[in-house]
């Protein structure tokens, strides 16, 4: 998300919103034959060298992916010029030029050329520039030490040759460049200077009347005129951050509220406990009032039956005492008789 963010900051809106481009549109020819050559306008491209980066990895991709196996044909279908190529490749990762040298390598086959367009070879990572075989250097100024080294390294970029390279790039005038190519065997040419005809257009960026006119007569203006705004994929990773918060959200909730059921239950269960020890206290407290109770009446009933044999010994005993002495009185008579 961060990546897209600072892809979004450069204008990626702009370049990955709809409708999608159609590379196919990239190989056009008109009505005599002859190829048309298209014009990416990216902008200020050391403003924005990630952006400019995606899109040209993505072109590149697409077209891999979508055009046939062609082998070594007569002529490309299609040649990419990528302009300012040093800035491409400033701050790129290992896995960035990975994929460029894996992309250049293979596209070939698919009838594809890749031209980097820049001030001398070193600005290409050695592993890029070592996939291409053809190489057209304008001229070199040198006037200080630094100078004389990115000469010296652009003269060993290329193949040997009787020439003294780096007098020769000093000294080429305008229109005038050495040139290596592979020939048919796939080997290079001998390194040579050439003279390169002037170019027929003008000399600096197109003013925006022209850009309007051309983009106005162009038969697929139609097809890229008016943006389309579909669920973008911003909203929707927009949408899946605030599906993902709204589930952590309702698994948290779940989760307190599982600890509340629990922290209840755990409650619950206290006092249920305490309920349950309080009426165990109360029944025994019952069970010794009881018992205490049962005491007394069996202590009252001992004593009432205690009184009771009290009483009877001592009626019994006077009986007895009366009987007795009715008894003697009838034996013995009394005294007086």
């Amino acid at each position: 998300l961060r990546a897209l963010t600072a892809l979004e900051s450069q204008g990626g809106g702009q370049f990955f919103g709809a409708p999608g481009f159609d590379t196919a549109d990239l190989i056009r020819s008109d009505s005599s034959g002859r190829g048309i050559i298209s014009l990416l306008g990216v902008g200020d491209i050391s403003s924005r060298p990630a952006l400019v980066s995606a899109v040209i990895m993505f072109l590149l991709a697409n077209l891999f992916s979508t055009l046939p196996e062609v082998g070594d044909a007569e002529r490309p279908k299609l040649v990419f010029f990528f302009d300012e190529a040093h800035l491409l490749f400033a701050d790129a990762t290992k896995e960035f030029e990975r994929q460029v040298v894996q992309t250049v390598r293979l596209i070939r086959s698919k009838g594809v050329g890749v031209v980097f367009v820049t001030q001398t070879p070193k600005d290409i990572p050695s592993d890029v520039l070592a996939q291409l075989g053809s190489r057209i250097q304008h001229g070199l100024r040198a006037s200080t030490p630094d100078d004389f080294k990115k000469l010296k390294a652009t003269v060993q970029t290329f193949p040997k040759t009787g020439l003294e390279l780096d007098e020769v790039l000093t000294t080429l005038g305008t229109g005038e460049a050495v040139v290596t190519v592979l020939d048919p065997k796939g080997n290079p040419t001998p390194v040579t200077p050439v003279g390169i005809w002037a170019p027929a257009s003008v000399m600096g960026p197109a003013s925006d009347d022209t850009v309007a006119r051309v983009n106005q007569s162009s038969i697929i203006m139609g097809r890229y005129r008016d943006a389309v705004n579909p669920d973008s994929a911003e909203e929707k990773l927009e949408r899946r951050a605030e599906e993902a918060v709204a589930a952590r959200e309702e698994a948290i909730a779940q989760e307190a509220a599982a600890k509340e059921a629990e922290r209840a239950a755990r409650e619950a269960e206290k006092a249920a406990a305490k309920e349950q020890a309080a009426r165990e206290k109360e029944m025994e407290k019952l069970r010794r009032q009881v018992e205490k109770q049962q005491e007394k009446e069996e202590a009252a009933r001992q004593r009432a039956a205690e009184r009771r044999t009290r009483e009877v010994e001592s009626v019994l005993g006077s009986v007895l005492r009366t009987a007795g002495r009715e008894i003697t009185r009838s034996i013995f008579g009394t005294r007086k008789r």
